[in-house]
């Protein structure tokens, strides 16, 4: 690490890779002979194309992505996909099951309900969304288009440690806080997605990893926009797509691939979170918000005796260089994102400072 960066706990946007920061940074105004930067250049040009379709083979091929399965480059944030999933799949039956797990399962469950008719599969929120309830907790509608989930549960600290079985009901999977940080059986998906400013790049990117018989089914009025197949039919080029940070996702590729690809990032991701809530679970002061068989290697919850002394290990964190550790209102406390570009250094000096102020606050 640099002496002028501060280890970002921040749930995004989030840490980048520093090889991937410094690559970008030695090209941006001259990529690789072109004499312009990527964000100049034409989607169009051969030089990008080439970026484009090296990008989506690397992601084919660090996820294992099968055939049959189209990867999407798009816009309008994860959150427009709450609104791209009903209006593409639920005209098959007018119906589709949500499980509300966390905050953004919630708002995808709302905006699915302009649509159709949507069960309320499972719903944590009972015990504040410390949890994620059972398979045999699954309320499941067999006429049901799809399924929607959400993997990891950023505001909560709470992640699956299960693929839901829902027979031949399609799965839909927001992954926008914990893909590629572990195996996922692309195969038992209907459509994965994910907004890229957590574990892939910049904000600006969502990636659609999608099963393409499932599109051609779309509601009537789906704007163009956001209709599947016209996308697929595109190549994610109908309109200018975010060029930058495709771009930037390929170099974070890179760099997850020097890890040993999906299973290298894993094991790397389960010991940096295993040392984190060790270091909380030892300590007299902290308690962990999540109930333990639950909890997210990706986002830590905790917090202290009172919101005061909550405040105090903010702001002494931060002037010690970890910037972003304050909880969010939901939850309180302090949360501490731990994504795939946080290095274990930043996990066990956030661990040496959370000992020293919890003998100093006793």
């Amino acid at each position: 690490m640099s002496d002028q960066r501060v280890y970002n706990f921040s749930a995004g946007p989030s840490m980048l890779p520093l090889s991937a920061l410094e690559r970008a940074g030695a090209e941006i105004t001259n990529y690789r002979g072109s004499g312009m930067s990527v964000m100049e250049m034409s989607h169009r040009s051969k030089v990008f194309l080439q970026i484009f379709e090296e990008t989506q083979e690397k992601l084919r091929r660090l996820m294992e992505v099968p055939e049959g399965y189209k990867i999407l480059f798009l816009q309008t944030g994860a959150t427009g996909q709450f609104a791209m999933i009903p209006l593409n799949l639920i005209g098959r039956t007018g119906r589709a099951d949500y499980a509300v797990t966390g905050n953004f399962s919630n708002l995808a469950y709302k905006e699915a309900a302009k649509y159709g008719q949507i069960n309320l599969a499972a719903s944590s929120a009972d015990r504040n969304h410390t949890y994620i309830p059972s398979q045999e907790q699954l309320k499941l509608d067999p006429q049901a288009s799809y399924f929607y989930y959400c993997a990891n549960n950023t505001i909560y600290g709470t992640e699956w440690q299960y693929v839901p079985e829902t027979g031949d009901v399609p799965l839909v999977c927001d992954m926008s806080s914990d893909i590629l940080s572990r195996r996922v059986d692309v195969s038992k998906y209907g459509i994965i997605y994910a907004g890229a400013q957590k574990n892939m790049a910049p904000a600006g990117l969502t990636v659609v990893i999608i099963r393409e018989d499932l599109a051609g089914h779309e509601l009537p009025y789906t704007p163009v926009i956001m209709n599947y197949k016209t996308m697929i039919e595109k190549d994610s080029m109908y309109n200018t797509p975010p060029c930058w940070t495709i771009y930037m996702l390929g170099l974070t590729l890179d760099w997850l691939e020097e890890q040993g690809g999906v299973p290298g990032m894993e094991k790397i991701k389960h010991g940096k979170a295993r040392m984190l809530y060790d270091c909380l679970d030892a300590s007299a002061l902290f308690t962990c918000a999540a109930e333990k068989p639950f909890r997210s290697d990706m986002n830590v919850t905790f917090r202290t005796r009172s919101p005061e002394l909550d405040d105090k290990f903010v702001k002494e964190a931060a002037g010690a260089g970890f910037v972003n550790l304050k909880g969010h209102r939901n939850v309180g406390g302090m949360r501490a994102s731990i994504y795939n570009a946080m290095p274990a250094e930043g996990v066990e000096k956030l661990c040496d400072f959370i000992r020293a102020f919890d003998k100093a606050n006793r």
